[in-house]
C-alpha cells in the first residue's frame, strides 16, 4: 500500500473516471485527509492479522493516484511481477523500481518482470487488476473492456499466462448515457469461493450469460449487487488473509453501509468482513479500498 503525499482529484483520470467528484476543498486539506484514512484503514487491517507493507510516496513526482497501486503492478506466485501501461499519463510517474528492493528484503522471491508499458506508445492500456480480474484456482482471467483495458493486449496477457479470457463490456448510466466503467473491479470481485458483481451493468445479455456461467462452472456462489452499490462502491472489494489464515473481505464503509442485510449474510458465510471509512479517497480518486491494496503473491525465500 503506497501511503499519499500529493493527493488529490487528478483530473487527467477524471475524463472516463465517472466516480470522481470535484470537493471544492484546498490540495492540502484533501492529502490530509485522505492519509488520515490511509492509515486508519492500515490499522484496522493490521488489527486483523493481515501484513500490510506501507511505501510512502514521494513529493518530487506529482503523483496524486499513487495512493491505487493495483493499476500498475501486480505480483505472481511464479515470482513474476508484471508492469502496465496506465491510460493517464501523470500516473505513469507512479512506477518504481525501488519497492521491488523492498519487497525482496521483506523476503520475496523476484525471478522476472513482464513490462507491458511499450503498448502506450500506442494507445493501449491495461491497468493491473482494475483491469483484470485473475480467478487463480481456475486459471480464467475477466476484464470489463474500456479505454483503459484493451482487449488485445489482455489476450497477450492470457497467453503469457496461460489463462482463458472472459471478455464483456459493463456500463454505468452517466447524464442520460450508458458508458463503459473504467475498471473491472469496481463492478466485480473476485473471492476464493463467491464473487461479488453488479451483473445489471453488463448490457449485453450473451455476454451477461456467459460470466454467470463461468463463475458457476468454478462452483462459486454468486453475491448480486445493484447499479445503486455499484455506486457506493460495494463492488470493489478484496478478499485477503489475516491472523490464524482466516479470511476477510475488506471494503470502505460507504460499500458497507450500502450493502442489504442478505448480501451481508451471504459473505460472511464464507468469510469475515473488515470496513473502514475512505470517503475523501473514493469521492477525489474514484476509487475504494481494494484499488488502494496490490496483494503480493510472490515466493519468500
Amino acid at each position: 500500500m503506497i501511503r499519499p503525499v500529493n493527493f488529490r482529484m487528478n483530473e487527467q483520470t477524471a475524463v472516463n473516471n465517472y466516480f470522481q467528484e470535484d470537493l471544492h476543498l484546498k490540495n492540502a486539506e484533501i492529502n490530509r485527509k485522505a492519509q488520515e484514512e490511509f492509515d486508519a484503514f492500515v490499522k484496522v487491517l493490521r488489527e486483523n492479522g493481515v501484513n500490510v507493507i506501507v511505501v510512502d510516496d514521494t513529493k518530487e513526482r506529482d503523483t496524486p493516484d499513487s495512493i491505487f497501486p493495483n493499476n500498475w503492478v501486480s505480483f505472481h506466485e511464479s515470482g513474476t511481477i508484471c508492469v502496465y501501461p496506465m491510460f493517464a499519463e501523470n500516473r505513469r510517474k507512479e512506477r518504481r523500481e525501488d519497492i521491488f528492493e523492498i519487497l525482496e528484503k521483506e523476503g520475496f522471491v523476484i525471478n522476472n518482470i513482464m513490462d507491458y508499458t511499450s503498448a502506450e506508445d500506442e494507445g493501449v492500456f491495461l491497468e493491473g487488476t482494475g483491469s483484470i480480474l485473475k480467478d487463480r484456482a481456475n486459471q480464467k482471467a475477466y476484464c470489463a473492456l474500456s479505454e483503459r483495458a484493451h482487449e488485445e493486449l489482455f489476450i497477450e496477457f492470457c497467453e503469457d499466462f496461460d489463462c482463458f479470457p472472459v471478455i464483456f463490456t459493463a456500463y454505468q448510466s452517466v447524464g442520460g448515457e450508458r458508458l463503459p466503467i473504467y475498471h473491472t473491479n469496481v463492478m466485480m470481485a473476485m473471492a476464493e469461493t463467491f464473487v461479488v458483481i453488479c451483473l445489471k451493468s453488463i448490457d449485453d445479455k450473451k455476454e451477461r450469460k456467459s460470466v454467470v456461467e463461468h463463475i458457476k462452472m468454478d462452483g462459486r456462489e454468486i453475491i448480486e449487487i445493484t447499479e445503486e452499490q455499484l455506486y457506493h462502491f460495494a463492488g470493489n472489494m478484496l478478499q485477503v488473509i489475516g491472523a490464524n489464515d482466516q479470511r476477510f473481505m475488506v471494503m470502505s464503509t460507504q460499500a458497507y453501509n450500502s450493502l442489504r442485510e442478505d448480501q451481508i449474510k451471504a459473505i460472511e458465510k464464507h468469510c469475515g468482513i473488515i470496513h473502514s471509512p475512505l470517503d475523501t479517497i473514493e469521492s477525489c480518486g474514484g476509487g475504494s479500498a481494494r484499488c488502494m491494496m496490490a496483494e503480493v503473491f510472490l515466493p519468500k525465500k
